[in-house]
């Protein structure tokens, strides 16, 4: 099996899977968005081109872990905001509304090519946000970095009404399924 390697630059996913011994390689990937429908394809398909990005240029025996995670209101995927403008419009969006969290990790084996993939979606709704809560945690938070504008590890108080699912699946990645689809991808 070799080594893992987890395809991201992401602190979060790294800080989520520290109990793995893994090497940090960033994907040189460079994610193309188009105004897409949501489909558990599209988000499968960005997790595998970041691994394989990295699979390619692995020698040795070695595991390649991608990742994506993408926030989606009705069909809408609201990936990341290029500015303090869009930060606020898709978090207006999503004020009083539940909407879904979507992350799925893809495993590559280097050698081989074989790849394993799985999808983890959680559902988080917000309370009605006022446009002045809304600019305080833009200016203090810096959200745009992360999809849908928000982080969930970092949001105020008052933001959030509810959650319903994996809530390291919200901030990047469930260590839960990365642990399930190891060790399917393990045993065969």
């Amino acid at each position: 099996m070799g080594k893992i390697i987890l395809a991201s630059s992401s602190p979060r996913r790294a800080a989520i899977l520290k109990d793995y011994e893994l090497e940090i390689v960033p994907s040189p990937y460079v994610e193309i968005h188009s105004k897409t429908a949501f489909s558990y394809d599209y988000v499968e398909n960005l997790a595998f081109n970041k691994a394989n990005a990295v699979a390619k240029n692995i020698k040795e025996p070695a595991l390649i872990i991608g990742a994506d995670t993408v926030v989606v209101l009705g069909d809408e995927i609201l990936e990341k905001p290029a500015d303090e403008k869009e930060a606020f419009a898709m978090l207006k969006k999503l004020s009083d509304k539940t909407h879904k969290v979507v992350t799925s990790i893809v495993i590559i084996e280097a050698k081989t090519g074989n790849f394993k993939t799985n999808s983890t979606t959680s559902f988080v709704t917000f309370n009605e946000l006022t446009d002045n809560m809304i600019k305080s945690y833009i200016e203090n938070c810096k959200p745009f970095d992360k999809a849908g504008a928000y982080g969930i590890q970092e949001l105020p108080e008052g933001f959030v009404k509810n959650i319903e699912g994996d809530f390291e699946n919200i901030v990047g990645i469930s260590s839960k399924s990365f642990e399930k689809l190891l060790k399917n991808f393990q045993s065969g």
